[in-house]
């Protein structure tokens, strides 16, 4: 079974889309039905078997939104960096 994460990422824009991880395959959608979707055609069979937990990304007393906002921006910039090698 893979474990598979699902995160929202806000452009400089606003605008939120949702990265689906599973290992070292990923898939982006505008929702996050959309992206699970992708990344679950890219995976064998033996790793289809899932457990799906959903965790709310509002934000609460230890996990603002600037923090939240600042953590996707953060991660922007791993990414981008890890692309590019």
């Amino acid at each position: 079974m893979a474990t598979v994460s699902i995160l929202p990422i806000y452009a400089p824009s606003g605008e939120k889309t949702y990265r689906a991880l599973a290992g070292n395959r990923y898939s982006v959608g505008k929702t996050a039905g959309q992206a699970l979707d992708a990344l679950t055609a890219q995976l064998d069979d033996t790793e289809l078997s899932t457990l799906l937990v959903i965790q709310s990304f509002h934000p609460d007393g230890f996990f603002g939104v600037k923090q939240q906002e600042r953590l996707s921006e953060l991660m922007s910039l791993w990414r981008l960096a890890r692309d590019q090698g």
